[in-house]
């Protein structure tokens, strides 16, 4: 079978995955948390191309993030972030969205879902009660 990034559309459709969805973030509801958590860490002008880096190899293409940084361990990238279910829950509504906004076929989004779904739950490492950065 050939690899998600093809299924998806290639590198174009990642940048416009990326793209619309820390649009989205920066202006959705749900994106509030989480646009909180980028201002309190690196900021916000390395994460889009992190994140399109990241999922060019996650969806089985070039590992550009893997290149630059010789691994791909969400948890690793991750550690310095205060993560509650409700968050990762946030994050994969955003991204759900952002995939049906720029045409990702349903097959394809429900398959890539499952898997965001499993790392964003692994993420977590806050109870809800919680106060994001404490």
């Amino acid at each position: 079978m050939e690899p998600m990034i093809e299924r998806i559309g290639g590198e174009g459709q990642v940048h416009l995955l990326v793209n619309h969805f820390y649009d989205l973030i920066e202006t959705l509801p749900q994106g509030k948390t989480i646009m909180d958590l980028h201002l309190k860490g690196h900021g916000l002008s390395h994460v889009r191309p992190e994140q399109f880096d990241f999922l060019c190899g996650f969806f089985g293409g070039r590992r550009y993030y893997h290149e630059r940084h010789g691994h791909m361990n969400l948890r690793e990238i991750h550690a310095h972030v205060d993560i509650r279910r409700k968050d990762a829950e946030d994050w994969l509504a955003v991204m759900e969205r952002a995939m049906s906004d720029t045409g990702v076929a349903e097959r394809e989004r429900a398959e890539v879902m499952v898997t965001f779904r499993r790392a964003a739950l692994m993420l977590v490492n806050r109870d809800e009660g919680s106060v994001v950065g404490t």
